[in-house]
């Protein structure tokens, strides 16, 4: 093992040692880390509206040829660029930086075209290797005419080269996109903006310097978001324009929509600023776990490249999306405040800015900006004519010129008897000789006139805008307004001056259980008023249907669809749609068909519908061969679906109706043109397996065509369309006729009835039939008006022909629901004219 040896300290070396206080070196120290954070890494500077990393990344990649019309490069050479030359803090800052740039929704107007995955608002993006960059068209307005002595440059970290102090920014940077940074002892944080508005701003500020916020914010009413979305009070976002600092709520946009056929749902399609999809469905996840938020049975997340941000959110049955909607805001990141806090470099040192501070440095540098090009240009210009000049006078006298140099010993004595004969300047005696003999010809001397009078116009107009300050003002506004038709765009967030919240609070979160009316009509639509209000036939525009049913029910009950074959099938009230309470008459416009609720056999179709209520009125049913059934309301609570009368073979239900009273009369209308009316009270209830009592005597070719329920206290109308057995479905338009429903007599159950209509030659069998309160009304296929014949006196004439197909057939129907219903086409009918087969309406002819 080798010795250790070591070489004994001087004897003046305790001499060497500073005592130095601990206290005020880590001020000093820290002090110095300060100010290297505020000045060089974390604030912008409010002229160009840039931190020293981005705008070391702008400058390098100008430098390096990125432009918009140069393919991409990848990132990691631009890092590698820029931290080998300019900004020595590590790569992982530089390309954070960067691809902040390429972000839309983190830029209002990004300056940085980005390939590749730059990540979202949730993501990380992927590593400099894989990603790609060049300038954003907007970016070449940040660097334009940087070459031309607008702005001071620097020397580097290591002074081998040198870097823009300033970026001549040609529209407003630091307002249009926004800044933030944390400093040490201070923090930046400032909302982005509408190019289009910040400049009409900007250039009122030009033509009147003395403009006042309130002007300004005619212009600026408040932050225009990447991500869309909406501001909540303005109150905050003045006070910040006012002084620099103010906050103001952000929420997401989000619409009610049907999201199926039973549910509706909130569809979120814009989020707050730096919001992400994922963390508002984490956090609604989380919150719907905890039981902190009720009403929500689904989320999705559909959002995709094309179609961006979509957020479907399912609301249960129940509960009523706009309370849900407030609930979102008040627990999730879909509504987040921002704090405005506008501190930026002035001069080198921080400063909190309102509005109109922050436009007024930026007016003031632009226009500092353009005097300095001016200036430039003028020189070059200057300089070029002077060139021009010499050459001029060289080819007017090309020949003593030619002679001179030729008999000169060297270049420096061309040079000085060029000066001397042609009274020349040492520039231009330089640039002849250096110029090759074959630019000087006749044609280049027309050139060179033409280059004189554009260079003498464009000193002149140079010169007079360096002497007038309005004139630079002028040529400031008039770029501004360029590039604002260039790239501005539309505004995208919504500017509200307050929370509709006072509003929101009183709808409460649960649909209440309120009195309903649940609606079949015959095109075969459900729906539910908000109400239970009787329903008028009366109203000031035509009604686009007609009812076959109504019964009455709560929202949060149930009711029974009954169908042809003698079921009842549970649905829910709360599933259905409901109608606006100002509808009048009602418009089923808004109904959903009733084959999203209910599932039918091929030839099975929606009769009526029916109370589910123990202690309700009960029901009364009418089959195609002439049995009538009232059912005791006694269904079982555990089945979704049931029967409700033992039909025979080959019979079918006709009609479904809730009785209101059993003073009311049952009423048969058959093929062969035979009413019959008796009263319910003379049908016994019987349970649900019993098949019913006799209610009209057939004869052996004739079928039930209607069956319904009427209140024989009230006006009353029968109508009743006859036509030919043998005529192809949906050709002949038939005859009606209508008549008085007190014109019929009463009779006893499973009798044959009277006479409803006498058939005239090529007519044998009912078509359609009805009775019900009046007036009648009559509908086609596609739900539209059909005029009815008016009325005619004998309960037993004949009809008058139609000029429209009749598909359906209803009333008035009023406080005294569910005692008619309407009448619908036979199969044929209905397949011809493409109606529904779970349309409600009468038994299909013979």
């Amino acid at each position: 093992m080798a010795r250790r040896t070591t070489t004994p300290p001087p004897e003046d070396f305790e001499e060497r040692i500073v005592d130095i206080d601990v206290s005020a070196e880590m001020r000093a120290s820290y002090l110095e880390y300060a100010y290297s954070v505020i000045y060089q890494r974390a604030l912008p500077d409010a002229r160009d509206g840039l931190k020293p990393v981005q705008r070391r990344i702008l400058y390098s990649m100008s430098e390096m040829g990125l432009r918009p019309d140069r393919g991409h490069v990848k990132s990691s050479r631009v890092v590698g660029e820029v931290m080998g030359k300019l900004h020595p803090h590590g790569d992982t800052a530089i390309y954070d930086a960067l691809v902040r740039l390429a972000q839309p929704f983190s830029m209002r107007l990004p300056l940085v075209d980005g390939h590749g995955n730059f990540g979202s608002p949730d993501d990380s993006p992927a590593a400099m290797r894989y990603t790609e960059a060049r300038l954003a068209p907007a970016a070449m307005l940040m660097v334009q005419s940087i070459d031309e002595e607008t702005v001071d440059f620097k020397p580097n970290y290591d002074g081998q080269e040198t870097e823009p102090s300033v970026m001549p920014s040609a529209f407003p940077n630091l307002l249009v996109n926004g800044a933030s940074g944390i400093a040490v002892g201070m923090a930046t944080n400032m909302a982005p903006h509408n190019l289009g508005e910040v400049v009409a701003a900007a250039r009122h500020l030009i033509k009147r310097p003395d403009a006042t916020l309130d002007e300004l914010m005619r212009f600026i009413p408040g932050p225009d978001l990447p991500t869309g979305g909406t501001i909540i009070g303005l109150a905050g976002v003045r006070d910040a324009y006012e002084t620099g600092r103010g906050t103001f709520k952000m929420r997401a946009r989000a619409t009610i929509e049907d999201v199926t056929p039973r549910r509706k749902g909130i569809v979120v399609t814009e989020l707050p600023f730096n919001v992400g999809p994922e963390r508002v469905v984490t956090k609604i996840r989380e919150m719907v776990t905890a039981k902190k938020l009720t009403g929500i049975s689904d989320l999705k997340d559909l959002t995709d490249r094309h179609k961006g941000l979509r957020l479907v959110i399912e609301i249960k049955n129940g509960f009523n999306p706009e309370a849900v909607l407030e609930e979102l805001y008040r627990l999730t990141p879909m509504e987040e405040t921002f704090g405005i806090n506008n501190v930026a470099l002035v001069d080198g040192q921080p400063r909190t800015l309102g509005l109109r501070e922050l436009l007024s440095v930026y007016v003031d540098h632009r226009l500092d900006v353009v005097r300095r090009r001016s200036a430039y240009r003028l020189r070059r210009r200057e300089e070029r004519l002077h060139l021009v000049d010499g050459l001029i006078v060289a080819l007017l006298n090309i020949d003593e010129v030619i002679q001179v140099i030729r008999s000169s010993d060297d270049s420096a004595a061309a040079r000085a008897r060029l000066m001397e004969v042609f009274a020349l300047s040492e520039t231009q005696a330089v640039y002849i000789l250096d110029t090759p003999l074959r630019r000087l010809t006749r044609y280049d001397k027309l050139e060179l006139d033409r280059e004189k009078e554009s260079l003498q116009a464009d000193i002149a107009e140079l010169t007079a805008i360096l002497a007038s300050d309005e004139r630079v003002r002028k040529v400031v506004s008039a770029e501004l307004a360029e590039i604002a038709k260039t790239y501005g765009t539309p505004r995208r967030t919504v500017l509200l001056e307050s929370s509709d919240a006072a509003r929101a609070a009183v709808v409460p979160l649960e649909v209440a259980d309120d009195p309903c009316l649940v609606l079949l009509s015959s095109t075969g639509l459900l729906a539910r008023t908000t109400d239970a209000a009787p329903i008028s036939g009366e109203g000031d525009r035509a009604v686009h249907d007609v009812l076959v049913s109504v019964v009455r029910s709560t929202v949060r009950g149930e009711v029974g669809v009954v169908t042809s074959k003698g079921r009842m099938i549970r649905v829910s009230v709360l599933d259905l749609p409901a109608l606006p309470p100002s509808a009048n008459p009602p418009s089923l416009a808004g109904g959903h068909p009733v084959s999203e609720y209910v599932s039918l056999e091929t030839d099975e179709k929606v009769v009526g519908l029916g109370s589910l209520d123990p202690d309700g009125p009960g029901l009364a049913l009418g089959t195609a061969a002439g049995v009538v059934k009232r059912v005791v309301p006694e269904y079982p609570v555990n089945r979704d679906e049931f029967e409700v009368i033992g039909l025979r073979d080959g019979d079918v239900v006709v009609g479904a109706v809730e009785l209101s009273s059993a003073d009311h009369d049952l009423v048969f209308i058959t093929t062969d043109a035979q009413l019959l009316r008796f009263s319910a009270s003379s049908v016994r209830p019987q349970g649900r397996p019993a098949g019913g009592m006799a209610g009209i005597r057939l004869e052996p070719d004739a079928r039930v065509v209607w069956f319904g329920a009427v209140d024989p206290e009230r006006e009353a109308r029968v109508v009743t369309v006859a036509g030919s057995s043998t005529a192809l479905p949906g050709t002949q338009m038939g005859a009606g006729k209508i008549s008085d429903y007190a014109d019929f007599p009463p009779k006893g159950r499973a009798t044959a009835g009277v006479r409803a209509q006498r058939f005239l030659k090529g007519e044998d069998v009912l078509l359609l039939a009805w009775a019900g309160p009046a007036p009648a009304k009559a509908v086609s296929a596609i739900g539209k008006p059909v005029p009815l014949p008016d009325e005619l006196g004998r309960r037993d004439g004949s009809g008058v022909r139609l000029v429209h197909a009749v598909a359906a057939i209803g009333g008035a129907l009023g406080t005294d629901l569910g005692s008619s219903g309407a009448s619908g086409p036979s199969d044929e009918e209905a397949g011809a004219a493409g109606l529904a087969d779970d349309a409600g309406g009468g038994e299909p002819a013979s």
